[in-house]
């Protein structure tokens, strides 16, 4: 039995919460009987225990799943697309739950909470369209009397294996395309957001989804290592799409070369943010902003390096100073007035306050911040560093932490330069008023997707992904995102007389 806890919220309809595994529909707790605490970021406390499934549970999920995929396969379009829909209704009808939920896993203001429910939404939405677009083709051969056709069929069972940092949108962009293809999902979340995916599959268990379609299998930070390369190297999976570090990717990549297994990979970015000269500063601000202290910098796609031409640096680093102080209220994401929560981790305060020290012993100035939040939670201050180098760690690390670093530059070649300077491709941004630059800056930046004036390039309808170490395959975008998880088969039909 699971151990009784408070819970510092209150839910609608409290049905939808439960906290054991979930298996062919069904809540399951772990073989061992073991469990793990969730932890309140924001007060460090303990608010539920979740089961501690081991590499001997995988078995059970595969073996669901597959059973599952042997009919969903065959499944119409029609069907699935209902089923899609449904599933959307469910979520919406349940978005303020989910949202209290994700305050108290991730540890993000209410206000940023229920925009990633809005933002999951976009793709059940968007797939809702999918499924009754997959088609094959009929194309003229070479040889006389031969016509060379092709199918797209669903590749199987995939494994999810989701970060915490937006614990509901990731296994929804995944999910719905993969529903979409006809494929059947096992979702392992991150120990630290297992409640919101459990939440998502009782969801589409009401939405209509058949055993085994959906599973979510959990397990503490100790046994995630083991779990997630079972779920790599179980032969009844076919597919592993994986967010999170580069670190972590290129060992699941590893686990998933004997099987041959395809993969998708979103993973680690360093993104820069290039302001011009001729830049709209508010508006580059403005962008800069949201993308930078929403959720902490916990984002894979936040402003990491901010480079400013030198002619607009000073006054740039001054109206940033200006607008944080104004606008950024550090707190616990259920205050009145909060507009940045707490990290999720801890590990992620030790790093900042060590990034922030490695700056400044190599002549970084803190303009703003650079140091813990003392008291409960894993809190850091709003910080901005300016007079930054490349030798700098934050220049070469993924900072995932509210830490904006803020980089001079002369040149429209060096700012390249310097943007292009890292195993990272994720995303990158710049502010220009010249249309010419930037068409150059679209095709000379190595990023997977670039902000042209925008700090907003995540949306259902855009393919996301990157180049370099942060990885390969697209998730969302007009068809991309569901030929991941589709096969292609080649017929070839010989005809006998004339025509």
């Amino acid at each position: 039995m699971a151990p009784k806890y408070e819970l510092p919220f209150k839910l609608d309809d409290p049905s939808i919460l439960h906290f054991d595994s979930f298996v062919h529909n069904e809540w399951t707790p772990a073989s061992s009987g073991e469990r793990f605490e969730v932890i309140d970021p924001a007060t460090t406390t303990p608010w539920t225990s979740i089961p501690t499934n081991t590499a001997s549970d995988i078995p059970k999920y595969t073996k669901s799943a597959s059973t599952a995929f042997s009919t969903f396969r065959t499944t119409t379009a029609r069907h699935r697309a209902q089923l899609l829909q449904n599933w959307d209704t469910q979520i919406r009808t349940h978005r303020t739950d989910l949202a209290r939920i994700l305050v108290h896993e991730t540890g993000k203001p209410l206000a940023e909470a229920l925009g990633e429910i809005d933002y999951a939404l976009t793709f059940t939405w968007w797939f809702v369209g999918e499924p009754e677009r997959i088609s094959g083709s009929i194309t003229p051969a070479a040889l006389p009397g031969r016509r060379i056709l092709t199918l797209k069929q669903p590749i199987g069972v995939v494994a999810a294996l989701v970060p915490w940092n937006f614990p509901v949108a990731m296994v929804v962009r995944k999910a719905a395309a993969a529903f979409a293809a006809g494929c059947t999902m096992i979702v392992k979340p991150s120990p630290e957001t297992p409640v919101s995916a459990l939440v998502l599959a009782e969801l589409a268990r009401r939405a209509g989804f058949a055993p085994g379609v959906l599973n979510i299998v959990t397990t503490d930070l100790e046994n995630t290592p083991a779990v997630s390369e079972a779920l790599c190297r179980d032969p009844a999976v076919r597919k592993v799409t994986f967010t999170g570090s580069t670190r972590v990717g290129k060992l699941v990549a590893r686990y998933c070369a004997d099987g041959l297994k395809k993969m998708t990979l979103e993973l680690g970015g360093n993104c820069p943010f290039l302001v011009f000269d001729d830049a709209d500063l508010n508006q580059a601000l403005e962008m800069l902003m949201a993308l930078k202290w929403r959720h902490a910098g916990q984002a894979c796609i936040t402003a990491n390096r901010v480079y400013v031409q030198a002619g607009v640096y000073d006054k740039f680093v001054g109206m940033l100073k200006e607008r944080t102080e104004k606008q950024i209220r550090v707190g616990n994401g259920w205050e009145e007035g909060v507009t940045m929560g707490a990290l999720t981790t801890p590990q992620g305060v030790e790093k900042a306050l060590q990034q922030v020290q490695d700056a400044t012993a190599k002549g970084a100035t803190v303009v703003l911040g650079g140091d813990k939040v003392q008291g409960k939670g894993y809190f850091f201050q709003p910080t901005i560093l300016k007079d930054m180098t490349a030798d700098m760690r934050v220049s070469s690390e993924e900072s995932f932490a509210p830490i904006a670093a803020l980089y001079r530059f002369e040149t429209e070649d060096e700012a390249v330069r310097l943007a292009n300077d890292t195993a990272m491709g994720l995303a990158s941004y710049a502010f220009t008023k010249d249309a010419d630059r930037l068409w150059r800056l679209f095709e000379n930046l190595e990023a997977g997707m670039i902000g042209l004036n925008t700090g907003s390039s995540s949306a259902a309808e855009a393919p996301f992904g990157g180049v370099k170490e942060s990885g390969y395959g697209k998730e969302s975008g007009k068809e991309v995102a569901v030929n991941e998880y589709l096969v292609t088969k080649t017929g070839t039909l010989t005809v006998a007389g004339h025509y």
